[in-house]
């Protein structure tokens, strides 16, 4: 268990935490006697007077009158009070002897040692022998439900750490779990369907990081509820900064409000450590240090192999040709996505032919916007039940981040499909991606970038307004000036630049559909082996030979061009649903031989 923070709170104002009063109103209407507390749960939580884990937290905010805390922690003993362990140990001993705890007077139960003495001491033994057995310790906590319904006048608040492990969903086939895990799996399904204790008035919190790591016989009754606990926000960070300052360090600067801000995405313990980092090197934070502590917990969180923050160094200036699309960029799709509410565009998704440019050019964007850019990598795992939590983390991130770009290259590959051939993984996370992408409440926080050269294969629902279907944007391959301008930039390396030779580059030297890559490639080898003369330059070209990609590419394009949102941005935007006709025609004879 982590320790705790101890601060003076003098003036400070109490921490607020939804969740908890969430928590409190299950608890209170009787809505649920089982809750998964699941998410942000290894962090520190202010409780009025320090820092501390969550449980410590959620006992010292639920020390009220009439209830009895009882603990438990993996490969540890069950946890009561030495008051509270007096009235348990008497209620049991009762309640094994069939004698209501109200019906006879206290004195009389604890003086008769000859009829309640055995069940003491086998209520005790059942406390020793819960340490290193999860199995009968869930058995012991469940009997105290039952023996807390006929004699004891308080209720039960049971807190179990670890429920992940206690009770791991593994692939979800009991068959392949040992037979200690069967038998928990049974002790607590039959525990929380028990309909004398989900209408009773004792109360069990499972405490894992994901409802989706308990095993499914569990974790999908309808008898149990989960409560999230979000990562900090705002004013949670904010209140930590205020706290540590307290202590009268001096390296919260330049201001509690600037630090907290920057250090959105990060958890309690994460600013603990930035902060007595700045306090050992006695200097202020500046923003390159919270954008690293940032950046570092995330990828922790969530993986390397998950995301990684990418630091575009090109803007949009760099980008060569593309001149109608860069005034569209900088005049319409910039500045709305750096709107910070539901005016925003929640993205756009950029599809075009492999080797158009739809990378580099959406890296320039990303730079122009000057946010964090996370690039999402694969959210995919091998291990059942994996991706749900990867998910879930990732939510949480996107959450507590104040502005971020979501970079997803290859999004055909990352994004399945939701029909009935995909696998039952791959619906449920893209039916999760389609639902974030959408909500409000990520509105002007997150912005969506999606490459794909086969747009075509994103899910319709991703695909719809509302989500990046609120633009779709065609990158093609340059014709006319633009494609004069990557002429240019292509022979910039050779020193031999003229108008003659550029026309005769333009007319026939380079095939028509000529691609972005393929000027940079011809670039490279110009700067690797410069042409002696312009003879040398033009035998270089005829030798340069595109692979056999073209129908690839061909069918690529048209996708696009029947995709694309905005008329503005096709070559020709007086297109009509003849011409549409006539491409969707192309594109199924293509199919027809074999390309997709």
């Amino acid at each position: 268990m982590s320790s705790v923070v101890q601060v003076p709170t003098g003036d400070l104002p109490t921490a607020s935490y939804p969740f908890f009063g969430n928590l409190a109103r299950i608890i209170n209407s009787g809505q649920a006697r089982s809750i998964v507390i699941s998410g942000n749960i290894y962090d520190l939580y202010f409780d009025g007077k320090q820092y501390a884990p969550l449980l410590s937290f959620i006992q010292t905010k639920t020390q009220i009158p009439g209830l009895i805390q009882v603990v438990y922690e993996l490969n540890g003993p069950v946890r009561v009070s030495e008051e509270d362990k007096v009235k348990l140990r008497e209620a049991w001993a009762a309640w094994k002897n069939g004698v209501s705890i109200d019906a006879i007077p206290m004195r009389e139960v604890l003086n008769d040692g000859s009829k309640f003495d055995l069940r003491r001491r086998e209520f005790d033994q059942y406390l020793r022998d819960a340490i290193g057995n999860a199995t009968q310790a869930l058995e012991f906590l469940r009997q105290l439900t039952i023996c807390s319904r006929t004699c004891l006048k308080e209720n039960l608040l049971i807190l179990i750490e670890g429920a992940d492990m206690l009770l791991p969903a593994g692939d979800g086939d009991v068959a392949r779990m040992n037979d200690a895990q069967v038998r928990r799996i049974a002790i607590v399904t039959d525990w929380f369907g028990d309909p004398t204790f989900f209408g009773g008035k004792d109360t069990v919190l499972l405490f894992a990081e994901s409802r989706s790591l308990i095993h499914p016989r569990i974790s999908r009754m309808p008898q149990v509820v989960s409560i999230d606990v979000a990562a900090p926000d705002l004013a949670s960070r904010k209140h930590f900064i205020q706290c540590h300052g307290s202590l009268g360090k001096g390296f919260v600067q330049p201001s509690p409000d600037t630090v907290a801000e920057a250090t959105a995405g990060l958890s309690i313990h994460a600013m603990r450590q930035l902060l007595l980092a700045a306090d050992y090197a006695q200097k202020p934070i500046e923003r390159q240090d919270t954008t690293l502590q940032v950046e570092q917990f995330i990828q922790s969180q969530l993986g390397e192999d998950v995301i990684e923050f990418k630091k575009p160094s090109q803007a949009l200036k760099d980008v060569i040709g593309f001149s109608k699309l860069k005034e569209f960029l900088n005049v319409y799709l910039i500045p709305r996505m750096k709107l910070p509410d539901d005016r925003a565009l929640p993205g756009a998704a950029i599809a075009g032919p492999i080797g158009g440019g739809k990378t580099f050019i959406f890296e320039a964007v990303a730079a122009e916007l000057d946010m964090p850019v996370l690039v999402l990598k694969n959210i995919r795992s091998q291990w059942f039940g994996q991706t749900d939590v990867i998910f879930e983390r990732l939510r949480r991130v996107l959450e507590a981040l104040e502005k971020v770009v979501i970079f997803v290259d290859e999004a055909d590959t990352q994004f399945g499909s939701v029909g009935e051939g995909a696998h039952e993984t791959e619906r449920r996370l893209t039916g999760k991606i389609q639902g974030m992408m959408s909500d409000p409440r990520l509105r002007g926080k997150v912005i969506w970038l999606l490459m794909t050269a086969r747009i075509h294969l994103l899910s319709p629902d991703i695909r719809r307004p509302g989500r990046v279907g609120d633009l779709i944007i065609p990158i093609l391959d340059p014709i006319g000036e633009d494609r004069k301008e990557f002429i240019r930039w292509m022979l910039k390396p050779t020193k031999i630049d003229n108008d003659e030779l550029v026309n005769w580059l333009d007319a026939e030297g380079l095939e028509q559909d000529f691609s972005s890559a393929g000027y940079a490639a011809l670039r490279s080898q110009f700067k690797a082996i410069p042409p002696k003369d312009e003879d040398d330059l033009k035998s270089i070209i005829r030798d340069f030979m595109s692979p056999a990609i073209k129908q690839t590419r061909r069918y690529q394009t048209l996708q696009a061009l029947i995709n694309c949102t905005r008329r503005s941005l096709l070559p020709d935007p007086n297109i009509t649903e003849k011409d549409r006709a006539l491409m969707e025609d192309e594109i199924r004879m293509l199919e027809l031989q074999g390309i997709r």
